[in-house]
């Protein structure tokens, strides 16, 4: 089943419109959606390697508007929907402490998210909701997140054929792997 998904996606990869749907997939993963773009971003570079750095582009790029579409939720929408639980349990001074700490070190928070796997779209609300400064949000998100695609199609286009032969090879490993590390983060996130 997985290899006909693995196969099914490398297909899709090759596919005329398969840019706009990695752009739609990266701007809603920035904002609300819970799959992160590289399992469309690696297959499309390891199906056409002389694109590599116009598919990381248009990734990166979508990845910051989605990025800012968050940071929107969190600092307009807040109101409406975090505001009343935050009332509701009390919790208005360990919130306000809360955004005191993120504004402090906001910048490197979203650096870091926006590098690591951990939801991204987690710190871009959150930036909103704290009123994060909006140019650092934008410039450490544009640095975090250009690195991170960029890096993946170096790599790929670099070792493109090894590593499509290793992923084909372990396919069922390294989708645990991925489960692990995505159930991991957010468990991380809980518990911070």
């Amino acid at each position: 089943m997985l290899k006909k998904l693995y196969d099914k996606t490398m297909n899709l990869a090759d596919h005329p419109k398969a840019i706009w749907i990695l752009s739609l997939m990266a701007f809603a993963e920035s904002s609300f959606f819970p799959i992160p773009p590289d399992i469309l971003l690696i297959p499309m570079v390891l199906a056409a390697p002389t694109r590599a750095w116009k598919i990381a582009l248009v990734c990166s790029i979508s990845s910051i508007i989605g990025g800012i579409f968050g940071y929107i939720i969190g600092a307009y929408f807040f109101d409406i929907v975090g505001q009343p639980i935050v009332d509701f349990y009390h919790l208005q001074a360990g919130f306000e402490k809360f955004r005191d700490y993120y504004n402090q070190w906001g910048a490197w928070i979203v650096a870091i998210a926006g590098f690591s796997p951990i939801p991204y779209k987690v710190f871009t609300i959150a930036s909103g909701v704290t009123q994060l400064d909006l140019t650092t949000f934008i410039v450490a998100s544009a640095l975090s997140r250009s690195t991170r695609f960029f890096l993946v199609a170096l790599l790929l286009w670099k070792y493109g054929i090894p590593i499509r032969a290793f992923i084909e090879k372990r396919l069922g490993f390294l989708t645990l792997l991925f489960c692990i590390f995505l159930v991991g983060a957010f468990v991380l996130l809980k518990y911070i």
